[in-house]
């Protein structure tokens, strides 16, 4: 990269001038006219030096000049010592060419090469409703999955579902209350069903101890699948969540588009196990106290807190199957990395977590990266659904494609083509606006501004792709000719060749929000070039027009495919 180039001159200098181990940054200028590259050296290293900063700037650029590199055309100094950088045209033209050489691999790298990376994301519990906090973490998780693939790792998607718990025993009792499904009932229906048994239960065990006693009683039934009755209702109650769980998957474009979305699974029902035994192995770490384990994590570090890790009733807590977890999940994938997507809610909670993982698995606690998120909201607040206080992901996607099916309604396609865009624009909308921020903060999805066509959102994105599409299809068999360009390096063919280093950032701080927030300034700048140049005109840049046009396509599909938002082709 001509950035470590300069970056390398810069320190050679320096050397000559006796400054060693100097921080110093090289960004790119807010404004296009301060030049391509800008250094704040001269200020970092003057008084180190005993030296004004403008005076070593110009000391600095002095001897850089004489390097004589022919991808530099110009350095210049602004303000009271900032360091400016113009590249060349012939740099600029030679990126073009091999950017659009390198094709749908324009923007990869290999820096993971050689690792293996294992992303935990969704987790939904069997018996519950896939609700929308689900959504966020599909959309971070897919995306970082896609990221990491992308830049050289071996990736493995994995999903782990609370299948044993007070939860799953509320929801069977539910299903003792209610009428099951008839056999002709659709896999919709019946995980309705079970989101209103799973209400039922919770809802009842709150008012009153009765009912509590019996969900105690049938979550130890469940553990110890003593009773034959509850194990087959248990049974048919998982099958139909895990099985409408995948509906919901394949709809999101989690995965590679296999007959199941993750990689790998599992079940707390397998960890819970292995994590107890990890626990009674480990008595001078874990101390029982009133008839539980509980781990003191004050002991080790005054922020943290004690917590169960194996309650009264001898009944492994989220804490010991998650225990468990790190060990079978890395036994089952020696992984390098393992990063773990969940709410903020739950931060607190985890962090006791890798204290106590720290203390048994130390390798396996530093591997791990914890990945928290905000909560999703809507501007008027809850959305009803049918368990009442929870805000399905299915209904909000719906309704979002309700929304955007009005917005499409004109557009000369069939009935078969404008389902399938109503369903990429509804999906694109959601994952854009969960990804265009750090995922840490709340985010307020307004459906007025995630389906406009104009301006920062998913469909803008997907609508700048369509637009380039349906340029290069009038183009046809017109060639593509970088050497034709006129004039100065404009805004678009620069911002263009950024694209390597913006996923190279999103990969390194695990941030997908760098690649959209960079999407939105591609697309802006191609529909202002879009807007003030004629593009099939067949005068002599053409060819270079069409190029750049080619380009923008590339950088939209790949772009948008690492945030796991579709691209089609007519809007």
């Amino acid at each position: 990269m001509i950035e470590e180039k300069i970056k390398e001159y810069i320190s050679k200098v320096l050397q000559e001038l006796g400054i060693a181990d100097v921080a110093f940054t090289i960004e790119h200028p807010a404004d296009l006219t301060h030049g391509d590259f800008a250094t704040n050296v001269a200020m970092v290293v003057a008084k180190k030096a005993g030296k004004n900063p403008r005076a070593l700037a110009e000391e600095i650029v002095s001897v850089l000049k004489k390097k004589n590199d022919e991808n530099i055309f110009d350095i210049t100094i602004a303000g009271p010592g900032f360091i400016n950088f113009t590249l060349s045209q012939k740099y600029f033209i030679e990126r073009l060419e091999n950017a659009l050489r390198e094709g749908e691999n324009f923007g990869c790298n290999k820096t993971l090469e050689g690792k293996k990376i294992a992303i935990e994301y969704i987790d939904p519990n069997p018996f519950k409703q896939f609700h929308i906090g689900h959504l966020m973490q599909a959309a971070i998780g897919e995306s970082l999955a896609r990221i990491t693939e992308a830049t050289g790792a071996t990736t493995k998607r994995v999903c782990y579902q609370g299948d044993k718990g007070m939860h799953i025993a509320s929801a069977v009792w539910g299903m003792l209350q209610l009428e099951l499904p008839q056999e002709t009932a659709t896999l919709l229906d019946r995980a309705e069903f079970l989101g209103r048994a799973y209400a039922l239960g919770a809802t009842k065990a709150k008012e009153g101890v009765i009912v509590k006693a019996e969900i105690l009683e049938l979550n130890k039934k469940i553990y110890t699948e003593s009773d034959e009755k509850i194990n087959a209702i248990y049974k048919l109650g998982k099958n139909w969540s895990l099985e409408y769980f995948e509906t919901i998957y394949k709809r999101l474009g989690v995965g590679h588009g296999g007959a199941r979305a993750f990689d790998l699974y599992f079940l707390e029902s397998v960890t819970g196990e292995i994590g107890k035994n990890i626990v009674d192995a480990h008595p001078e770490i874990f101390e029982k106290s009133n008839g539980a384990v509980v781990f003191h994590g004050e002991k080790y570090d005054q922020k943290l807190h004690t917590r169960v890790f194996i309650n009264s009733e001898g009944l492994p807590t989220y804490e010991v199957k998650e225990l468990g977890l790190a060990k079978l999940k890395f036994d089952t994938f020696p992984y390098d990395v393992s990063i773990v997507i969940t709410a903020n809610e739950v931060n607190d909670y985890f962090q006791v977590l890798l204290c106590a993982m720290h203390q048994i698995f130390p390798d396996l606690a530093a591997k791990t990266e914890h990945y928290s998120h905000g909560m999703l909201r809507l501007p008027t607040g809850k959305m009803s659904s049918r368990t009442g206080d929870v805000i399905v992901a299915t209904a909000l996607i719906d309704d979002t494609k309700e929304r955007a099916a009005q917005k499409i309604a004109d557009t000369e396609l069939n009935d078969e083509e404008k389902e399938a865009l109503t369903e990429a624009v509804a999906i694109g909308a959601i994952k854009y606006s969960i990804l265009r921020q750090a995922s840490s903060k709340d985010i307020i999805f307004d459906f007025e501004q995630s389906l406009s066509f104009e301006g920062d959102s998913g469909p803008y994105l997907q609508y700048t792709f369509a637009r380039t599409q349906s340029l290069l299809a009038k183009a046809g068999d017109k060639k593509i000719d970088m050497q034709t360009m006129q004039g100065e390096t404009g805004a678009l063919h620069k911002y263009l060749l950024r694209f390597p280093k913006v996923v190279l950032r999103a990969q390194e701080e695990r941030a997908p929000h760098y690649i959209a927030t960079y999407l939105i300034e591609i697309a802006r700048e191609f529909n202002s070039f879009y807007g003030n140049t004629m593009i099939l005109d067949g005068a002599s840049d053409e060819g270079y027009k069409l190029a750049l046009v080619t380009l923008t396509k590339n950088v939209l599909e790949r772009g948008l495919w690492l945030l796991g938002i579709s691209t089609p082709s007519k809007m």
